[in-house]
């Protein structure tokens, strides 16, 4: 198993490879893309997250410090990811990032209603986008303080 399988910081759910992209480089520029699994579909993450499918195998503990998520996916769409990160005991408290098109108001009461930790409008200019993704990679994965893992007694992880 390669270590990008074991040490995953950041999984991208996208399933638009220009917004991936330009997700990917502004991560680089602060290199924060070196740990990066995108996936292209809500199926794809939610094999990945639940070590199903394709991801049969991973370590199921070795989740990724914060998703980066869009809402408007093929095959499942992001709030049912959302829906199923935030209810199992494994991966509730992985930080979730929906970074999105949609600035309907349904779509953002019911991202924080599932338990999203955050929900950008994806900037429609580069330069913007750029910088959104950017400080966001930085925050999540510099300056946020994620819980530590416990055991199933109340124990560290180790």
């Amino acid at each position: 198993m390669s270590d990008v399988m074991k040490e995953v910081e950041i999984l991208l759910v996208e399933d638009n490879p220009t917004d991936a992209e330009l997700c990917i480089r502004a991560l680089k520029k602060n290199n924060l893309a070196n740990q990066l699994v995108w996936v292209r579909d809500g199926a794809e993450a939610l094999d990945f997250l639940f070590a199903t499918g394709a991801y049969d195998g991973r370590q199921v503990a070795n989740v990724p410090r914060v998703i980066l998520l869009d809402l408007h996916l093929p095959k499942v769409d992001g709030m049912e990811v959302l829906r199923r990160v935030k209810s199992d005991e494994r991966t509730k408290t992985i930080p979730v990032v929906v970074l999105t098109s949609s600035k309907e108001d349904r779509d953002v009461a019911e991202s924080y209603q599932l338990g999203v930790n955050s929900y950008i409008s994806k900037p429609v200019g580069f330069d913007a986008f750029v910088k959104t993704v950017s400080e966001l990679g930085l925050y999540w994965l510099m300056v946020n303080h994620p819980p530590v893992a416990m055991s199933a007694g109340g124990q560290e992880a180790k």
